[in-house]
């Protein structure tokens, strides 16, 4: 067996590994259940009531949430930079998408804006806390070895949104049987997820170290954080390769945004799946995508990033293909399968190489701007969906068409990216010290 201390950094204990996972197993089930598989559908139907603009609200709100994401990404993470504040902040951010998350219990027909306030602010609260979680991955893993600490996280992650789907639909089961309507039940799922988020992320809390040293007094603020960015933009086109390849993410995330928002209405209406099959394939996928960022994890760090991410992308086309042409269930759920392998696979890869591409001393600012093109991509992926079936009359095959040409635009970009040239300008970055700029700002 591989040992702990070819893998990690020689001062990182594995039980801080475990923590640092543990917070993609507490954080999944939000997705999960909130944005994926339970609260959507309850958001149109009840809270709604159904009305011809429900799907474009709950759309628009997740839209407006990701753009704040967009905006504040970047500064965020200079800010945990400068001030070694990656922990305080993630504690921040942890606290708001729980507290959100349990006000969506009053979401009610007639709470409806309400309903949509908290959840715009408890989605901003989660997207901010995924790229400060990111950051800390380079600060444990050895570079050759992110991949498959990264899949560790992902994997786990995945497998957290499935316990937390799985006790949610146990309680649901249960109150159907008591006579109990959605209007009754739904809202204690959120409490459920809100519960679990909570109790799973406290290991990261109380056992991984925040190992960022400030590089600036207390007397420099949000101010000297965007002079950061600022400078960062200047001159990220240094950094060939991690621009490269953050335009590629932008393309292919967008394809897998629309994928995990729009998949269950696709096997709704392209293929007349009932509720119970929906929430079956969502079980099996979780399964399926917690295998693929585990296998990808330690087959990236064998064969190369670029080779690994490339596999995955070419692997997404295959499941699009396969979905386009499936007319019975059997063959979507193949296409479903090879989707969530992928989708644990890509994500997992492309956060670790994010990692070994992004200068060391600058890890939660360029991981702010990996999260930046993610929530870009969350914004555009699905709209693009959405639109192509309204100007087309409802046609989802060809608007899942138009979709996967994201992971074709992706593959091409992806095969511009060297990682060893990428990590080479990442450590020369150092040696320039660009924090002076910064303490001008005092």
């Amino acid at each position: 067996m591989t040992s702990s201390r070819t893998i990690l950094h020689a001062d990182v204990r594995p039980c801080e590994v475990w923590a640092w996972a543990m917070y993609d197993f507490a954080n999944s089930g939000y997705t999960t259940v909130v944005i994926t598989a339970v609260f959507n559908a309850y958001f149109v139907a009840v809270v709604a009531g159904n009305a011809l603009w429900a799907t474009f609200a709950w759309t628009a709100a997740l839209s407006f949430s990701y753009l704040l994401v967009v905006l504040t990404a970047p500064v965020v993470g200079a800010y945990a930079d400068l001030h070694g504040a990656k922990k305080n902040l993630l504690a921040v951010s942890t606290a708001g998408c729980v507290l959100f998350t349990v006000l969506l219990y009053f979401a009610q027909p007639e709470t409806l804006w309400f309903a949509i306030a908290c959840l715009i602010v408890s989605n901003f609260f989660f997207g901010s806390g995924e790229n400060l979680i990111a950051a800390f991955l380079p600060e444990i893993s050895r570079v050759r070895a992110m991949g498959r600490v990264s899949g560790w996280g992902w994997g786990l992650g995945y497998l957290g949104g499935l316990v937390t789907l799985g006790l949610s639909l146990m309680y649901v089961a249960w109150a159907e049987a008591q006579g109990q309507t959605a209007s009754d039940f739904v809202p204690v799922t959120m409490l459920i997820t809100a519960g679990i988020f909570s109790l799973a992320s406290l290991p990261m809390f109380l056992l991984l170290r925040e190992r960022a040293v400030p590089q600036a007094g207390k007397e420099v603020r949000l101010r000297a954080a965007w002079a950061k960015v600022w400078h960062t933009v200047g001159r990220i086109r240094q950094f060939t390769d991690l621009h490269r390849f953050l335009l590629c993410n932008l393309f292919y995330q967008a394809g897998i945004m629309a994928v995990i928002t729009l998949t269950a209405i696709y096997a709704d209406q392209a293929l007349q799946f009932t509720t119970r099959q929906i929430l079956l394939l969502v079980l099996v996928v979780n399964i399926t995508a917690a295998v693929g960022a585990m296998v990808c994890g330690h087959l990236q760090d064998r064969i190369g990033h670029v080779p690994a991410i490339a596999l995955t992308l070419a692997g997404w086309i295959v499941a699009i293909v396969l979905a386009w042409a499936a007319h019975t269930p059997g063959l979507f759920w193949l296409a479903a399968n090879i989707a969530g392998f992928c989708l644990g696979a890509s994500q997992s890869a492309g956060r670790a190489l994010v990692g070994v591409l992004a200068p060391p001393s600058h890890l939660a600012e360029f991981f702010g701007f990996w999260g930046l093109a993610v929530k870009l991509a969350s914004i555009a992926g699905p709209l693009t969906y959405g639109v192509t079936t309204w100007l087309t009359g409802g046609d989802h095959r060809l608007a899942l068409l138009l979709v996967g040409s994201y992971f074709v635009v992706g593959l091409i970009l992806l095969s511009g990216v060297r990682v060893v040239r990428g990590r080479r300008a990442a450590l020369r970055s150092e040696r320039t010290r660009p924090v002076r700029r910064i303490e001008m700002t005092r």
